[in-house]
């Protein structure tokens, strides 16, 4: 055996079906189709985790999100008679964008199936690309066998969002771009839904950091409502979840891909899990402090870095790159998450009280609050209810706080007066 054969034997994943090759080769052909996205530094993370941190903003990507990536590979690695048949996909709204936005570019036909429910914005850019959308289920996971179903009956090729080499190989390619653009970075972390970008991503880095002497640490985040990963890795098998609701929709994925399973399982080193409050602070985080529109399966290791996970892991990283992958956020859904993730970190309070009915008294309500600078931003005011006697309203008032402590002062006020606000639970 050479010491080049020894070299390539021993390097990570070596036995994997997807290898550094695979993604150099991916790389070469996504050339013309995507963009190279920047790679943006956020000093405010970087306080917070006492390191340096860089933003991949894939949010930035055309069609928005990272997955036109391996869709164009796969799709662009179809013989002849495959593209004349047409392709078929199913997706929440990312893949599927990224699959029309391809086939477009390669001249196929599409058609995607996406699930009840899903966000205007997505379906309208989904066929705007050009592909035909059929509604159908409730989840990805009852879309993706509508979509197979189609495929077996029709001959048309099934594009899986996540388990297939080439769409993982495609995926990688952000892996390398990361080692081009920050090459002393040392912890990369990124959401996983399917597993597709973190297996891809996991190949480049571990395989060309092991080229130059180096080790990079790959740690993969899940929504923890929708986390098929850790009893999957933990069983040594895939285990299927059930009810998997999330706003962060991107990676809200039932079962993972047999293909990304066995390399995340041999390259990723850590799969963490961050709650829905946790979410939609850090997209809140990514709007006002790296004024990046993020979808919330975007935001995922933001929230793992906010959360403190890597010191969790016992992780002292001191160049961490996360992945930002996708953009595609529907504006109601943003409203509701910005509200929520406000409320989250005590800067939007609401106050449930029984007040008097007497004239003066809303008013009275609204003058402690504005001498201890909250900002009321809504009023609910009712005399009818079951708990009400003669003579009581309840009312519910919505206010804009600086944060915990100013909340507390804000209750302290109200109560001082005599008052007894209650605080329901977000």
């Amino acid at each position: 055996m050479t010491q080049i054969q020894h070299d390539a034997q021993d390097r990570p994943g070596a036995q994997l079906s997807v290898q550094l090759e695979d993604i150099e080769a991916a790389q070469k052909l996504l050339a013309d189709i995507i963009v190279r996205t920047p790679m943006e530094h956020s000093r405010a993370l970087g306080r917070m985790v006492d390191a340096t941190v860089h933003l991949k903003a894939e949010n930035l990507q055309r069609a928005g999100s990272f997955k036109v990536r391996g869709a164009y590979v796969r799709m662009a690695r179809l013989s002849e008679e495959e593209k004349a048949r047409g392709v078929v996909a199913a997706s929440a709204g990312n893949h599927a964008q990224g699959v029309a936005l391809a086939a477009k570019k390669l001249g196929i036909t599409a058609k995607i199936y996406m699930p009840r429910g899903v966000a205007l914005p997505k379906l309208a850019a989904t066929r705007d690309h050009g592909a035909e959308v059929i509604l159908h289920g409730s989840n990805v996971d009852e879309a993706l066998a509508e979509a197979q179903r189609e495929s077996d009956a029709t001959g048309s090729v099934f594009i899986h969002p996540f388990n297939n080499t080439d769409v993982v190989a495609g995926q990688g390619t952000i892996g390398l771009e990361i080692l081009e653009q920050e090459p002393d970075v040392d912890t990369v972390i990124m959401g996983i839904g399917g597993g597709g970008l973190l297996a891809g991503s996991a190949v480049a880095i571990k395989q060309q950091a092991a080229r130059l002497g180096r080790e990079v640490k790959i740690i993969g985040v899940q929504a923890e409502n929708a986390a098929a990963y850790p009893p999957s890795l933990a069983a040594d098998a895939l285990v299927p979840i059930e009810g998997e609701r999330t706003i962060a929709d991107g990676i809200a994925v039932g079962r993972p891909g047999e293909i990304p399973f066995e390399i995340i399982k041999d390259l990723v080193d850590e799969v963490v899990t961050v709650s829905e409050d946790a979410i939609a602070r850090a997209l809140i985080f990514l709007l006002e402090r790296s004024k990046m529109v993020v979808e919330p399966a975007g935001a995922v290791p933001v929230a793992a870095l906010m959360e403190g996970k890597l010191a969790d892991l016992g992780i002292d990283s001191k160049n961490i790159v996360a992945v930002l992958s996708g953009g595609n956020i529907d504006p109601m859904l943003m409203l509701r998450v910005i509200q929520h993730g406000l409320s989250a970190a005590d800067r939007f309070l609401t106050v449930k009280m029984m007040l008097k009915d007497l004239p003066g008294e809303l008013a009275t309500i609204s003058q402690i609050i504005a001498d201890a600078d909250a900002n009321v931003t809504g009023v609910d005011h009712s005399r009818i209810g079951g708990a009400l006697s003669m003579g009581e309203v309840s009312i519910v008032i919505n206010m804009e706080t600086k944060g915990a402590e100013h909340s507390e002062r804000v209750l302290n006020r109200l109560r001082a007066q005599g008052y007894e606000p209650m605080v329901p639970q977000h």
